[in-house]
């Protein structure tokens, strides 16, 4: 038999309270400052800050082919895409990256932000500040502990694309 005192129960509720609070916010923002947080939170990964989302376990190859178009198109391109997928558009290219599983678009999130380190991938301008707003979100994801920026991730990524399935 188990009890749940009043405190855990409040804890818990605080603690997914943060998340969604985290999330609300995030979604408020603009489409180039979600991509901005995001990848100010892909950057603290290297950084110990944020631990990589379990990258092998994702099935990445499915997503593979769709890495590669991304690294094909041009810079502009690219960041069409990826606000593309931001904004949910209705584009073969975002319709693939819709039907992907949940941990394979983690996944495909943490490659592109590796791509962009390298320079495959247009990188953000080394110059680009968070906005007030954005900073906030960002400083609230920071401050929460592993599993909760994992599910704040998760559902960033996600609710990205165009599921023509859903």
């Amino acid at each position: 038999m188990t009890f749940t005192t009043a405190n855990t129960l409040s804890q818990s509720t605080g603690l997914a309270d943060s998340v969604s609070a985290a999330f609300a916010l995030f979604n408020r923002l603009p489409t180039d400052e979600k991509l901005g947080v995001l990848w100010f939170i892909y950057e603290e990964m290297g950084r110990g800050a944020v631990t990589p989302a379990a990258t092998g376990a994702a099935r990445l190859q499915f997503a593979e082919g769709l890495l590669e178009q991304v690294k094909a198109l041009s810079p502009n391109e690219q960041l069409t895409f990826m606000r593309d997928l931001v904004n949910q558009a209705r584009t073969p290219m975002a319709r693939s990256y819709g039907v992907l599983t949940n941990n394979t678009k983690l996944a495909f999130w943490y490659q592109l932000a590796e791509m962009m380190k390298s320079g495959e991938v247009i990188d953000v301008p080394s110059n680009y500040k968070l906005s007030r707003s954005s900073s906030d979100v960002y400083s609230r994801i920071l401050a929460l502990n592993f599993g909760q920026q994992i599910t704040i991730l998760r559902q960033a990524v996600i609710s990205m694309g165009y599921d023509p399935f859903a």
